[in-house]
């Protein structure tokens, strides 16, 4: 169980950086980008193209990074310059992805032109590198040796990738606070909220909607990234349902944390990532599920995000009329009382 949880844990960590690029892109610019789907793919295929091309894994990740972005900026000019919806320009994008994603792994081998999957069993990734600082500290025995002492009986190989993807990730939050926080971000948000207000202010909408989702596949092609080198491979399929996961995140974060302040909901958005993955491994340990059904729980999960805080907030609503009209009743009871002593 502890193994099933912590494993979760680090996952949730690394797709809480694809997560808070939807926040970007839905709760920040209020567009819905289906992107997410190809562009997940797309970091993950050049990491693990590059890596297997014997490029430096930093140096692929970095690239895999500019891949992305250029995917949301292709996605950003499709709606502005080419006035497409927003949903058909984000699914025309996805769907050339798959196309690019095939031939970017296919540059790995001679005499083909697509490539399906490319495994990095025997590469070297950012966590094998960091691992082999790592193993020499004597953390890893020392921390097992405390939750050993705790009762907990298989305690986890390495503590390494867990605290790499941490650090990663906790930077990341940051520069997405001070960003949203700069002026460019403030006309991010200002142009999510209301076009036409930020539009008097001489504001480029269309330049700031493709900046926006430029930087918000960025942070989903990074996380594809590290997801294909944690994992080991990289395939085309494996970025579909990425933007589910996604809302699943931002939803139950939100739901759970609230949204007062910027540093807050990126914060919620973060956490949520990590309970739904939780969530996901706890409910995969159920006899009668397997990882067939994934997307089930995936579709499970986001319903009971959706519609739960519905119920909560209708809940509240109930409770607060209630209390006004006891307090009102009470004001009456005080008025007729003292009616009757005059």
């Amino acid at each position: 169980m502890f193994l099933a949880i912590f494993g979760a844990m680090e996952q949730g960590i690394i797709y809480a950086i694809m997560a808070l690029g939807v926040y970007l892109t839905f709760r920040v610019l209020d567009f819905p980008d289906l992107t997410v789907d190809g562009s997940f793919v797309t970091g993950a295929a050049t990491a693990a193209t590059m890596i297997m091309l014997g490029y430096h894994p930093i140096l692929a990740t970095l690239v895999a990074i500019v891949a992305g972005f250029i995917a949301g900026c292709m996605t950003g000019i499709l709606h502005t310059k080419g006035k497409i919806n927003p949903l058909l320009s984000g699914i025309l994008m996805m769907i050339a992805l798959y196309s690019i994603n095939l031939r970017i792994m296919g540059s790995t081998a001679e005499n083909t032109i697509g490539r399906p999957n490319i495994p990095l069993l025997n590469s070297e990734t950012l966590f094998s590198k960091f691992q082999a600082i790592w193993s020499n500290l004597g953390i890893d025995t020392a921390l097992n040796n405390l939750l050993k002492g705790f009762g907990v009986q298989q305690p986890p190989s390495t503590w390494s990738t867990i605290i790499v993807v941490l650090i990663i990730t906790i930077l990341i939050k940051f520069i997405v606070d001070w960003f949203l926080k700069t002026e460019i971000g403030l006309a991010i948000r200002a142009t999510g909220d209301n076009k036409r207000m930020i539009r008097s202010f001489s504001a480029n909408t269309d330049t700031l909607i493709i900046l926006g989702l430029g930087l918000s596949n960025a942070l989903v092609a990074f996380s594809g990234a590290l997801i294909a080198q944690y994992s080991k491979f990289s395939d085309v399929s494996m970025g579909i349902g990425m933007i589910v996961i996604g809302l699943a995140s931002v939803i139950i974060g939100e739901a759970i944390f609230g949204t007062k302040t910027i540093m807050r909901t990126t914060f919620a958005v973060i956490a949520g990532a990590i309970i739904y993955r939780i969530i996901l491994a706890l409910a995969l340990r159920v006899d009668f599920l397997d990882s067939g059904d994934m997307k089930l729980i995936t579709a499970i999960i986001v319903i009971i995000a959706l519609i739960l805080p519905q119920f909560i907030n209708k809940s509240k609503a109930r409770k607060r009329k209630v209390k006004r009209a006891a307090e009102k009743s009470d004001v009456k009871t005080v008025e007729q009382g003292g009616n009757g002593l005059a």
